[in-house]
């Protein structure tokens, strides 16, 4: 997913779709120990979507605490 896709999210759809990445993450990583798997480059995507979202996230949180800032 794209990073102007997910800018366009409520931060509860983010989180849930970062809560989903993170357990699709454990099991590729299951795949790869148990030999299951051959093409991990789906494990390199799903870690780049995780860093989306959680950069995403913060520069969400960054925003709120300095507006916040500048109400006082």
């Amino acid at each position: 997913m794209k990073i102007k896709d997910i800018r366009t999210l409520q931060s509860g759809e983010i989180e849930g779709k970062l809560d989903n990445a993170r357990e699709e993450l454990f099991k590729l990583r299951f795949q790869i120990t148990t030999g299951q798997m051959s093409d991990t480059s789906r494990l390199t995507m799903v870690k780049r979507d995780i860093a989306r979202y959680l950069t995403v996230l913060r520069e969400r949180q960054l925003a709120a605490e300095l507006s916040a800032k500048t109400e006082k």
